[in-house]
C-alpha cells in the first residue's frame, strides 16, 4: 500500500505545474509584447477550467473509475506541454491553447487525485498523505518561477525550458499510473449525475464544507496578489523586491507548512489540527493590522503556515464523512476552487473604497468562517 502512494504523489507534482500560469503572466507579456489586459487572459483560461470541468469529470469518474480519469488528465496536460516543446510558441493564441490544456489537465488531476489518495492510503493515514501530497504539489508550483530563473542564470536559456521538463515528468507519471492497480471502492452507492451532485448541496454539512473550499481558495489568492500592493502602500517597499520579501515568503511558508502538516497528522487528529491551523491563519492576518513592518513580514510567513493545510483538511474530512459520495464531493469541491477568481475582485473593491490594508478584511472574514467550520467539525466528532 505504501508503494502505491508514490505514483499518486507524482500526480500531485504534475498538478502543481498548473500553478505556473501566475509566473507565466510577466514572462509571456514580455515575450509577446502584450498589454496588461491581454496578459491576464493567461490565468483566466487556466482558472476557468475548474468551473467548467470539475463536476462533469466527477460524474465521469463515477462511471469509469479514478484511474481512468487520472490518465485522461495526464494525457491532456501532456498534449498541452508537447505543443510548445515540439512546435514552439510562435503566437500568443497558441500559448493560450497550451495554458488551457494545462489548466484542464490540472483540473482533472485534482478531481481524481484527491479521492484516489484515500484508496491507496493505509487506514487512518488519508489526511496525513493528502497534506504530504499538497507539499509535493507546492514543489511543482514553485517550479514555475524557479525553472525559468535557473535556465537564465545557469545556462543562459529561455523560460520556455519549462515545457520539455514538464513533458518528461508527465510522461513518467503517465507510465507509472498506467501500471498502478487500484482497488475500487466497495461501498454501495447510487450512480453520480449532475442532479445528484447539486442535490448534495442541500445537505447542510456538504454545503458548508464546499463553501469553505470556495472562500479558502479566494483568501489564498487575495493574499498572494495583495501582499505586494500592501507592502508598497504601507511601507513603500520597492515592487521589484516584493517577489522575494512578500509573495515569495508566503509561498515558501505554504511549502514548509504542508510538509510539517503531514508530520503533525501522524499524531494529531485532522479535526483538532484543523482548529489549530485556522487559528494560526487568523493570528497571521491580524498581524498585518498592527502597523509594524517587521511584524507584517513575520505575519506573511505565519499566514502561509496556517493556510498550508486548510485545503487538504477540509477535503479529507468531508470525504471521510461521506466516502460513498467521494466522486460527487470531489467534483463539487474542485469546482469551488473558482472562488480564487471571484473573491479577489471583492477585496479590490473594498481596497478601492477604503485602503489596501482594509482590503485584507475580506480574507480575514473568509478565515473566520473557516475557523467556525473547524469548530463545527470538532463538535460533530
Amino acid at each position: 500500500m505504501k508503494f502505491k502512494t508514490i505514483p499518486i504523489f507524482l500526480v500531485f507534482l504534475c498538478m502543481g505545474f498548473g500553478d505556473a500560469v501566475g509566473p507565466f503572466v510577466s514572462l509571456a507579456k514580455e515575450s509577446f509584447n502584450l498589454s496588461y489586459t491581454m496578459a491576464q487572459l493567461i490565468p483566466f483560461v487556466g482558472f476557468i477550467m475548474f468551473g467548467i470541468l470539475s463536476i462533469p469529470m466527477g460524474i465521469l469518474q463515477d462511471k469509469t473509475g479514478k484511474k481512468i480519469i487520472l490518465l485522461l488528465g495526464l494525457i491532456i496536460a501532456l498534449l498541452g506541454m508537447l505543443i510548445p516543446s515540439l512546435l514552439g510558441l510562435s503566437t500568443y493564441p497558441i500559448f493560450l491553447i497550451t495554458i488551457m490544456l494545462l489548466g484542464a489537465g490540472a483540473t482533472i488531476l485534482q478531481v481524481a487525485g484527491n479521492p484516489i489518495m484515500r484508496d491507496v492510503s493505509e487506514e487512518g493515514k488519508y489526511s496525513r498523505n493528502l497534506s504530504m501530497a499538497q507539499f509535493v504539489k507546492a514543489i511543482g508550483s514553485l517550479s514555475g518561477p524557479l525553472l525559468p530563473a535557473a535556465a537564465a542564470y545557469f545556462w543562459k536559456g529561455d523560460w520556455r525550458i519549462v515545457f520539455p521538463v514538464y513533458s518528461v515528468c508527465l510522461l513518467i507519471t503517465l507510465a507509472l499510473i498506467a501500471l498502478l492497480k487500484v482497488e475500487k471502492s466497495r461501498e454501495k452507492k447510487q450512480t453520480a449525475t449532475f442532479a445528484s451532485c447539486f442535490a448534495l448541496l442541500k445537505n447542510g454539512y456538504v454545503f458548508m464544507m464546499v463553501l469553505a473550499i470556495f472562500v479558502y481558495v479566494g483568501a489564498e489568492v487575495c493574499l498572494s496578489s495583495g501582499i505586494p500592493l500592501f507592502l508598497k502602500s504601507a511601507y513603500n517597499v520597492d515592487i521589484s523586491t516584493v517577489g522575494v520579501l512578500g509573495t515569495g515568503l508566503f509561498f515558501l511558508a505554504l511549502t514548509i507548512g504542508r510538509f510539517m502538516g503531514s508530520v503533525v497528522l501522524t499524531w494529531m487528529s485532522p479535526k483538532k489540527f484543523f482548529i489549530v491551523t485556522s487559528v494560526i491563519s487568523l493570528l497571521g492576518i491580524a498581524g498585518l493590522f498592527l502597523g509594524v513592518k517587521a511584524v507584517a513580514i513575520v505575519s506573511m510567513f505565519v499566514i502561509g503556515l496556517g493556510f498550508a493545510n486548510i485545503f487538504p483538511l477540509v477535503f479529507s474530512i468531508a470525504v471521510d464523512a461521506m466516502p460513498e459520495r467521494s466522486n460527487e464531493l470531489s467534483g463539487l469541491m474542485i469546482t469551488a476552487i473558482a472562488g480564487g477568481a471571484l473573491i479577489p475582485p471583492l477585496m479590490g473593491l473594498v481596497a478601492d473604497k477604503t485602503s489596501v490594508l482594509m482590503g485584507f478584511l475580506v480574507p480575514l472574514a473568509a478565515i473566520l468562517y473557516i475557523t467556525f467550520i473547524a469548530l463545527k467539525n470538532a463538535k460533530k466528532a
